[in-house]
């Protein structure tokens, strides 16, 4: 037997009614730090020698976000994927 429930609710009804913290402050004061912060950085070594000050998860959060950028230079410049060459 398959049952599905839809729930129409807004994300803030959802947060609340999961009993999560509302950190829609916090959230704001920390984009409006780093945002202010980032206004002075102009290459990635700055921006990845910052990121390991304030990085909220570590080096493993600063390897996530290295990733995500380095993917996005790769599809900006219209990179495509290289095949293998195996040999026989």
């Amino acid at each position: 037997m398959k049952m599905t429930i839809e729930i129409d609710c807004s994300p803030d009804e959802a947060r609340r009614f999961m009993g999560l913290p509302d950190v829609e402050r916090v959230n704001g004061v920390y984009l409006d730090a780093m945002s202010n912060a980032m206004k002075g950085v102009t290459s990635f070594d700055q921006l990845e020698s910052y990121a390991k000050q304030v990085a909220p998860m570590g080096q493993f959060g600063l390897n996530i976000f290295k990733s995500f950028i380095e993917g996005a230079q790769q599809a900006a410049g219209g990179a495509t994927l290289q095949k293998d060459n195996k040999q026989p």
